[in-house]
């Protein structure tokens, strides 16, 4: 079936339910950005394949929400499908709950499936509907699934332990710290249902998503007893070894009964509204409920010293990747030979030659001229295009390592001389780049506070870009992680730490012509200069190491520090990865990074 037909069969199920509406989110019963393959339900039914929208199916019309990262992408993707996009933030364009509070009429309900849905979604939603007459209902089962007859088998792969020399911390010792905070609550226990928190906690690493090395499992952690409830075939007896007396395994099946006997007992139980879907708190009538964030989302967002020692040295090997193919580039792009595909393929297979590499951590964004501009454009067979000796190339990518994940940009200049425009902008988000790559802030401060930054430059010329200027990334785990983020719509209340990590990623796009993105990682730490007895100010070390190409940038629009910033990275690239290169591409690397 095509969408426009899904959608028909849809609204017949709907008519049957009584309901004039259906809401089908992006996320999964553990509200996960990227889902397994089984869950996808809202790229099933729409064929949107982005990571963040949501999908509202009315008898008459359909709807897509999802943000600026996605307008380009959507537009192609939705075309025929009878499911209109609304631009989210932007002028004029209602929320999806306002939309539903303008469209339904009193006596109607909008449905949907508690176990996809969190609370804290499901009361925004009430408070927007309020004197509407206009009802929520939490439906049994999941409509799409129900026509959805192809749909994929969730992953059987094993599950795999993640050794101490990797992780920095013990299972024992993380436990101990989170009862800490239990108690500090005065809670008897703690429902963890996000899969990276459960991946950090308990020292694991699954195959159930691609690119994040996370497995399907719910978790409950009381004072004496940790338990897992996961698909018990996927674990080996040397996990069970692994996990030894601290953790409990149980069937995925049975996190339902373990909730209900919560509730029975009365038991105080912290729970994060905003990660916690609808079904579970069903599931804990009876029990008090403390609602809090997630406790393990703060502990894994500050990286312990094995796990910042293995992040940089994981971005050195990446940085050799990308020399090598940065190299390539150079040198295949012109004979004809390279397109958005293939480049990405040899990308990965650099890669590969690494230590420790444990595959992608996001599908490469391979983005030739005006794929550029598609923020998180996917490239595939039919928008493949060949790669020529002219124009901008925008390559965004990362890899899993046993010891670190890694995430950067390059936009690369393809043979002849970039444009007075592109030159123009590329250098505003350089100088952007850099003034948040320089950014000393007290203690305590959070993204939002350093997001301007990274704009000012082309604020200065009325531009501006549709997405967060960073954000939290895992030690071999999601490479979008919280709860920490520079932006101003992300990440609000949670203040940058030493030991987080965070990318710095401002970018322009020119929708139909190109794209221009920097990224780099950086690692949050103490700045001893600044800092005193009564006051603490932090800073950022820049992680990736990797050129930034010098023939986009108009040196008159860069200040005499910004130059300096430049060729000192440039130097520490040059020295670090440059005597684990071929003496080829150390040389090209020695042009690539000379100074300015």
């Amino acid at each position: 079936m095509n969408s426009s037909k899904k959608v028909a069969a849809l609204r017949g199920l709907m008519k049957t339910a009584g309901i004039a509406a259906y809401y089908i989110p992006s996320s999964d019963p553990h509200q996960s950005e990227y889902v397994p393959a089984c869950w996808e339900r809202r790229q099933w039914i729409s064929g949107f394949t982005g990571s963040a929208g949501d999908v509202l199916i009315g008898r008459k019309k359909a709807g897509l929400w999802t943000d600026g990262r996605y307008f380009l992408q959507a537009e192609t993707q939705l075309k025929d499908s009878g499911i209109e996009l609304f631009r989210s933030g932007e002028p004029g364009v209602p929320t999806l709950d306002a939309f539903v509070a303008k469209t339904l009429q009193a006596g109607e309900s909008i449905g949907f499936d508690p176990a996809v849905v969190p609370r804290q979604r499901v009361m925004a939603l009430t408070r927007a509907l309020e004197g509407t007459g206009v009802n929520i209902k939490a439906l049994p089962g999941n409509l799409v699934d129900a026509i959805w007859n192809e749909r994929p088998s969730a992953s059987g792969e094993v599950i795999k332990a993640l050794p101490v020399k990797f992780a920095g911390e013990n299972v024992g010792a993380k436990l101990k710290r989170l009862r800490k905070r239990l108690s500090e609550a005065s809670a008897d226990a703690l429902i963890v249902s996000t899969l990276d928190s459960i991946a950090w906690l308990f020292n694991i690493r699954g195959q159930d998503v691609s690119y994040n090395p996370v497995a399907i499992a719910y978790a409950i952690v009381e004072r004496k007893r940790a338990t897992l409830f996961v698909d018990q075939e996927k674990v080996t007896p040397a996990l069970r070894k692994h996990f030894g007396t601290h953790v409990t395994v149980a069937a995925y099946e049975d996190f339902e009964p373990a909730l209900k006997q919560l509730g029975s007992k009365g038991s105080r139980v912290w729970v994060d509204p905003a990660t916690l879907n609808s079904w579970a708190l069903e599931c804990l009538e009876g029990s008090g409920l403390v609602e809090a964030a997630n406790p393990i989302e703060v502990m894994k967002a500050r990286k312990n010293a094995v796990e910042l020692e293995g992040i940089r040295n994981a971005h050195e090997r990446d940085g050799i990747a990308m020399a090598k193919f940065l190299h390539w580039l150079d040198e295949e792009v012109g004979r004809g030979a390279v397109t958005e595909i293939s480049a990405a393929t040899q990308l990965e297979q650099f890669r590969a030659e690494g230590d420790h590499f444990r595959g992608l951590s996001f599908p490469t964004i391979s983005g030739y001229a005006h794929h550029g501009a598609i923020i998180h454009y996917s490239v595939d067979e039919a928008s493949n295009i060949a790669l020529r000796p002219k124009g901008l190339y925008l390559v965004d990518s990362g890899a899993q390592y046993l010891d670190g994940t890694t995430d950067i940009t390059r936009t690369i200049s393809l043979g002849d001389r970039a444009t007075k425009e592109q030159r123009d902008r590329f250098t505003r988000v350089l100088k952007g780049h850099i003034g948040l790559a320089t950014a000393k802030f007290p203690a305590g401060s959070t993204g939002a506070r350093l997001d301007s930054f990274a704009r000012r430059a082309l604020w200065d010329v009325g531009l501006d870009y549709g997405h967060g200027t960073g954000h939290g990334v895992g030690a071999y785990l999601n490479v979008h992680e919280g709860p920490q983020s520079i932006s101003h719509a992300r990440g609000l209340g949670f203040p940058l730490e030493v030991g987080n990590i965070q990318s710095n990623e401002p970018g322009y796009y020119e929708p139909g012509k190109f794209g221009i993105r920097i990224e780099n990682l950086v690692e949050v730490v103490r700045d001893e200069k600044l800092s005193s007895e009564t006051r603490e100010f932090l800073r950022l070390h820049t992680l990736t190491l990797a050129p930034i190409d010098k023939r986009l940038i108009e040196l008159s629009l860069l200040s005499p520090s910004e130059r300096a910033w430049l060729d000192a990275y440039h130097q520490r690239v040059r020295k670090t990865i440059g005597p684990h290169l071929s003496a080829k591409v150390r040389t090209w690397l020695r042009a690539a990074t000379s100074p300015l």
